[in-house]
């Protein structure tokens, strides 16, 4: 029965991943870009039956599919050459993101406090995924859950398109601008999409930041759980809070890689993985696309999205001046 809701929406899903390959073969525009835009038209001008809406919001498992399949792409000896360098812009920039957002929304725009913290959260780990799960941890209001999840999906709309011509611009390397998207941009999907339209060393460097920064929800959400829990007179949260927020498919994706790094893999096998993460992540960015709902955006309100860009700008800035100092 489960399945019978989930047929139409990934019937719809495939028709869509398809139409985006044929017209990008075609046209010659990146297939992800193209598949955001489709989801985008779908949601907004045409709408989304609610038949479809099961199947369609699967989406994001194939998302974490195909970064797990990714992995079997990955070249171990070239991660680890620079590996720590990136880590620590990663730690670096995080930290710094979280507590800009933090000050901003506290001190200089008197945002209640719990909707700064899931706004520091978003803005700092993982978008909307983030600021769900912190708002689990720290009991946010639905209110201040829909403005902060708004806001997050405003600057993903917005980082899809102006990232790639920033590159482009600065005729950044595939390696540094890559890592930048990682490390600086909000949600997984947006921040893959952009990698692989600047190129597949940027896709592969982008993906591999920006799981090392969701690697750190779990962290993120153990303090805000226990900054929150002793504001209350609550008790200290167990460490089980740490590994129901850590995302698993990060694992899988190291696994793979691991695999691949070993030479297990044949060139055939590699190009067969290539191929299909490929495909899943134009199935995964359709769906993607359709959650950008120009209602949503509208309703998240002035304050929040003023506090979310400067501390974009900060990151944004303090990431690519020291990547370039660093490569």
């Amino acid at each position: 029965m489960q399945n019978r809701r989930l047929l139409p929406g990934l019937v719809a899903l495939s028709i869509g991943a398809l139409l985006t390959r044929g017209v990008a073969d075609a046209v010659g525009v990146n297939s992800l870009l193209l598949a955001i835009a489709l989801g985008v038209v779908a949601t907004n001008v045409v709408g989304i039956p609610e038949r479809l809406e099961p199947g369609i919001a699967t989406h994001k498992l194939w998302l974490g599919a195909g970064i797990v399949l990714m992995g079997g792409s990955i070249s171990l000896e070239t991660v680890l050459s620079v590996g720590g360098r990136v880590l620590l812009v990663v730690v670096g920039v995080t930290a710094t993101t979280l507590l800009v957002v933090e000050l901003l929304a506290r001190n200089v725009f008197a945002l209640a406090d719990r909707m700064g913290s899931l706004l520091a959260a978003g803005a700092s780990i993982c978008g909307v995924s983030a600021v769900v799960a912190v708002a689990g941890s720290i009991r946010a209001r639905e209110d201040q859950i829909a403005y902060a999840a708004g806001t997050v999906l405003l600057f993903d709309a917005l980082t899809i398109v102006v990232y790639p011509i920033v590159g482009d611009l600065l005729d950044l390397s595939g390696t540094i601008f890559g890592t930048w998207a990682g490390v600086s941009m909000f949600s997984t999907g947006p921040v893959v999409a952009v990698g692989f339209a600047h190129s597949e060393v940027a896709g592969q460097w982008a993906t591999m930041t920006k799981l090392s920064r969701n690697a750190l929800i779990g962290v993120v959400v153990l303090v805000y759980a226990s900054y929150y829990a002793r504001s209350a007179g609550g008790g200290r949260p167990s460490l089980r809070t740490l590994w129901d927020e850590f995302p698993k498919f990060v694992l899988g994706f190291l696994a793979l890689a691991l695999v691949a790094s070993a030479g297990v893999l044949s060139p055939a096998q590699q190009i067969a993985i290539e191929n299909a993460y490929n495909w899943l992540f134009v199935l995964a960015f359709v769906g993607l696309g359709t959650e950008i709902r120009l209602e949503n955006l509208r309703a998240a309100g002035i304050t929040p999205a003023v506090v979310v860009l400067l501390a974009l700008f900060v990151s944004s800035t303090l990431s690519l001046s020291l990547l370039l100092l660093l490569f």
